[in-house]
């Protein structure tokens, strides 16, 4: 099996790498390889590669700057998928498409399947929307969409690493406790896409880990486990903001819970809860800094 990863450059891409199977043959691309705006670099490179499926990881994530740069952020999240999509097409290959939990509004107050109608609030969200559209247009049953939530990894620009480094310079720290998703690591979420390419799953499956969080939560959970591994000396005290209280330029969903039920039962079995694969992540960075 020849597998295309695009976005290698990012945490999700990184992982995926870590834990491709033995047995494929793997290409991993980030934007210095491969721009996949440019729809005629695309189609090259994947004829040169002729792979089996094209994993697309690369994303505009930055939610707040798409509100003034829609342009970019469509160019990257539609335009680029559809580019892929194309290739794929032309070369005989399959596309699982990555997508997100932005691209509900949050109004309905339970867990979101596949089937329920999208409603972005903001740029990102509508973006990421077009791209899954683009791909199903393309391919049809040949693509396969996984909508996934509050991605982080050890490595990177993310949550748990804002969290760490404002835990060692305050205090105390205020965090958004009225908006409630499930925080995923990018490493659980890499051995699931894998899994769900070796059951040759088709469709839109939804995936995060198991449990439910505010980004309170969340926060609170990161710096008890950090103490607990020695990655922070002293506990900063966190207090609960509402979504008012920490305006943004993006509108965020207040309730972008995942319905997992379905794409557990394809692979298998359920994820593990967000709390431990936290405690793993946050085990790896203090190895990472005592080395």
């Amino acid at each position: 099996m020849r597998v295309l990863i695009t976005g290698g450059g990012g945490q999700l891409g990184a992982q995926l790498r870590r834990v491709a199977p033995s047995e494929a043959v793997v290409s991993v691309t980030g934007r210095a390889e491969l721009d996949i705006t440019d729809a005629a670099a695309v189609q090259r490179h994947c004829a040169a590669f002729a792979p089996d499926w094209i994993i697309n990881a690369a994303a505009y994530t930055a939610v707040d700057r798409a509100e003034s740069d829609a342009q970019t952020a469509h160019a990257v999240n539609a335009d680029a998928v559809r580019h892929l999509a194309s290739a794929a097409a032309a070369s005989g290959a399959r596309l699982l498409q990555v997508s997100t939990d932005f691209v509900f509004d949050g109004a309905q107050g339970r867990p979101y399947r596949p089937a329920d109608p999208p409603q972005p609030l903001g740029v990102y969200g509508t973006t990421k929307l077009a791209g899954e559209r683009s791909a199903t247009e393309v391919l049809g049953g040949r693509a396969l969409i996984v909508r996934t939530a509050w991605v982080y990894a050890a490595q990177g620009r993310n949550f748990v690493h804002t969290m760490l480094r404002l835990m060692r310079e305050r205090e105390q720290i205020g965090v958004v406790a009225d908006q409630v998703g499930t925080p995923t690591s990018a490493h659980g979420l890499a051995r699931a896409l894998w899994g769900l390419i070796d059951v040759n799953a088709s469709g839109i499956h939804h995936w995060t880990e198991a449990g439910v969080a505010s980004w309170y939560d969340f926060a609170l959970a990161i710096r008890d486990e950090a103490l607990a591994c020695g990655l922070l000396e002293r506990a900063a005290h966190v207090a609960p903001l509402s979504t008012a209280e920490y305006p943004l330029p993006a509108p965020r969903p207040s309730y972008s819970v995942l319905d997992k039920s379905a794409t557990w039962g394809v692979l298998g079995q359920a994820a593990q809860h967000w709390r431990a694969a936290l405690r793993d992540v946050l085990t790896e960075i203090a190895r990472m800094e005592s080395a």
